[in-house]
């Protein structure tokens, strides 16, 4: 069995950053190669670290560049839109990290509208620049999308057929889910999952189509049960499969195989 950890962020583990991914690295005294170690023994044999600013999208590629089985996303989060709004800038750095052998995708980037970090002007400026090198590039995208889907349909829908990619951490309705099928997205399912307590969002973690399913863990955040309260690793992508497979009435072995086929068809990994 192969499992395929879709979005992670362990390149700041042992870096000197101090934002407050690495801050939750550097507390637990964790090493990069035993995180990487400790996955591949839960079957987790690949993982995509996923940039959400110009520095942390540098480490991803880096970590990439460096390690075998694992890939680099590059973005920048919505959280962290109103500090790149020079166009030019921004366009230049993430372009030249296109050039990356190992780079597999744009994000994570899209519209957050519950927190608000960066105003929604904002956010939507950086995430056209980024979709569109996305869509002159071919890659896929991969979407944080919060509490502002009437905004981001729109925005999605006037590129056409140009963009493919997945809906990270999904955890909205049963509308936005099937307006996201339509338009041929995959659907990322992460530890929250396992502590969600309402069934009509266990539902829709339920009937999201095997063909449009990816596993991620977004580590370190998102601990799935019965590991809540400890940080987050790329091996918890075991415990999300083993969840949705008893949910789903799947055999976990069947559920690793579409999933690590989708995680393929969508990224090359």
């Amino acid at each position: 069995m192969q499992l395929v950890d879709t979005h992670c962020h362990i390149q700041s583990i042992g870096s000197d950053s101090q934002d407050h991914t690495a801050e939750m690295w550097r507390k637990e005294g964790l090493s990069l190669d035993g995180v990487i170690a400790d996955a591949a023994a839960k079957d987790v044999t690949k993982l995509i670290c996923v940039g959400c600013d110009l520095a942390d999208s540098r480490l991803a590629i880096s970590v990439a560049e460096n390690i075998a089985g694992c890939f680099a996303a590059v973005g920048i989060h919505p959280h962290e839109a109103g500090h790149h709004t020079e166009q030019a800038k921004l366009k230049d750095e993430l372009g030249g990290f296109l050039k990356a052998d190992k780079l597999v995708g744009i994000g994570e980037c899209g519209l957050d509208y519950f927190y608000n970090h960066s105003v929604p002007a904002d956010q939507q400026a950086v995430l056209r620049w980024q979709l569109d090198l996305a869509a002159a590039h071919d890659l896929p995208v991969i979407f944080h999308v919060r509490s502002a889907f009437d905004d981001f349909w729109p925005i999605f829908d006037s590129y056409g057929t140009k963009l493919r990619g997945v809906l990270h951490s999904f955890t909205d309705s049963r509308v936005n889910l099937l307006a996201a099928l339509r338009r041929g997205l995959y659907i990322g399912v992460n530890g929250i999952a396992t502590f969600a307590k309402d069934p009509v969002q266990l539902s829709v973690y339920k009937d999201i189509p095997s063909s449009s399913l990816l596993l991620e863990t977004d580590s370190p955040y998102l601990t799935p049960v019965p590991f809540r309260g400890k940080v987050n690793k790329p091996e918890q992508i075991l415990t999300i499969a083993e969840f949705l497979a008893d949910l789903r009435h799947e055999e976990v072995e069947e559920l690793a195989g579409t999933t690590t086929a989708n995680a393929h068809l969508l990224f090359g990994v």
